[in-house]
């Protein structure tokens, strides 16, 4: 596909990584042109200095020819504009982050009276994902398929652990359970196991399962299955709003520290129900006057990567149950995989994963679409799920006669609202969804998964 990203800041430049690898043609545009210049060279895209909402600056980047253009400067109202000039000079499809809550309830409106294939919230998405961990607090790390019906759930086995020198196939007799591991990093290997795996102390697992189901496992290995019941959020952001409204539905108390007073007293405005200290979240002394070591979870939001790491690493010798950390830099992976940390949240990362997911279901030809992505294991595992529209080479037949490729895995299929956890016996039929995970990037279409 041809593809214009308009701002060139940790999104766009997170998008240009994402999509330069998947054999798209990417072109850059921001008034930058050190930034343009240091994007274009790095991921090998073509770059244009310029105003993106500018229709001779889009002319430049190619608008006519181009297929998708995402708009993802530190504006919202000109990412809209960029994609509404998009839409008349060039008919191409258009995406536009937009951050502001007020907007939030508009975006329906917003999307399809200008046009616009998808309006996108970095916070908000990244939001959502830590209100997961939250509720399922032993989790590193939690993905949903088929509409909320189906988990993929990132676990680490402790010293002690009933899992350690289990092999995979004796999991549902011993525990039963009925889970499936599709994933496992043992140190920097990642394996995409059979049956006759063995698993460690150490291990760090990926399994697919039901919602029930998962829960089950979890308490049958002596994790925590309950949400908290308490969370103080440090930095009060945009993330920090969402996450605040998320929780408010639920018994989970909220405390949130802002060292900023005018900060202080709109948050104080937006969540009544929330408390909100004005100090520095950053100092120990503030921390321990709040009383850090009461408290079931810690979710480290400042604007500061370095920041969150070291108030995380602080928070998870006090805290009952949970440390989430935000993490804005990209870079930083090779250093957070030596940390001891709970759970990592990227939002730029989960941002390029949707657009990532929307450009993988238009390339779709054959009969099935890509209807969730994620880039699971530090980018090394993809875990995708397939709508699948119309008989081909997949269906109806069992899963042990196709010729699948080797690390492929067909982790779960969703059928009338039943979740099936695949045995060489089942079957893909016309209509249900499929989760496949594989080492493999690129895939579009489920036929993908089959031998050439």
């Amino acid at each position: 596909m041809q593809i214009i990203i308009v701002g060139c800041g940790k999104v766009g430049t997170a998008l240009a990584s994402r999509l330069s690898v998947e054999d798209h043609n990417i072109t850059v545009v921001d008034t930058d042109a050190g930034v343009v210049q240091m994007v274009a060279n790095t991921y090998d895209v073509q770059g244009v200095i310029g105003n993106g909402a500018s229709y001779s600056i889009l002319a430049e980047a190619g608008i006519e020819a181009t297929d998708l253009l995402i708009a993802v400067t530190e504006s919202d109202e000109m990412n809209l504009l960029c994609c509404v000039i998009a839409k008349k000079a060039g008919k191409c499809q258009t995406i536009a982050r937009v951050r502001d809550p007020i907007y939030m309830h508009e975006r329906n409106f917003i999307k399809d009276e200008l046009g616009l294939s998808m309006i996108i919230n970095p916070e908000f998405t990244a939001a959502r994902e830590i209100s997961r961990l939250l509720y399922f607090p032993s989790a590193i790390e939690i993905d949903t398929f088929a509409k909320g019906r189906v988990e993929m759930l990132r676990l680490r086995i402790g010293k002690g652990c009933v899992l350690h020198g289990i092999a995979l196939k004796d999991i549902p007799s011993t525990l039963g359970c009925d889970v499936l591991i599709c994933a496992v990093e043992r140190g920097s290997d990642v394996t995409i196991p059979s049956g006759d795996f063995i698993l460690q102390e150490g291990d760090t697992l990926s399994m697919a399962a039901s919602h029930k189901n998962a829960a089950d496992f979890f308490k049958k290995i002596g994790l925590n299955t309950h949400q908290v019941k308490n969370t103080m959020i440090i930095g009060g952001g945009q993330i920090a709003v969402y996450l605040a409204k998320l929780l408010q539905p639920t018994s989970i108390k909220v405390k949130i520290i802002e060292k900023d007073e005018k900060r202080c007293e709109a948050l104080c405005d937006l969540l009544p129900k929330a408390v909100v200290i004005c100090a520095d979240g950053t100092d120990e002394e503030v921390l321990r006057e709040e009383r850090i070591d009461q408290m079931d979870s810690v979710v480290t939001l400042t604007g500061i990567d370095e920041e969150n790491i070291i108030l995380s690493l602080f928070a998870k010798t006090k805290v009952k149950v949970k440390s989430i950390t935000k993490i804005n830099r990209l870079q930083l992976n090779d250093v957070l995989r030596s940390l001891d940390l709970d759970s990592v949240v990227y939002p730029k990362h989960l941002t390029a994963e949707i657009i990532l997911q929307y450009v993988r279901a238009t390339q779709n030809s054959i009969g099935s679409n890509v209807e969730t992505l994620y880039k699971l294991v530090n980018d090394n595992v993809e875990a995708l799920e397939f709508h699948i529209q119309k008989d081909s080479r997949v269906t109806d037949t069992t899963l042990q006669e196709l010729k699948i490729r080797k690390d492929v895995l067909v982790a779960c299929i969703s059928r009338n609202g039943q979740v099936i956890i695949p045995g060489g016996q089942d079957r893909i039929l016309p209509g249900d969804s499929v989760v496949v995970v594989t080492t493999h990037s690129g895939l579009t279409d489920v036929e993908d998964i089959l031998c050439p």
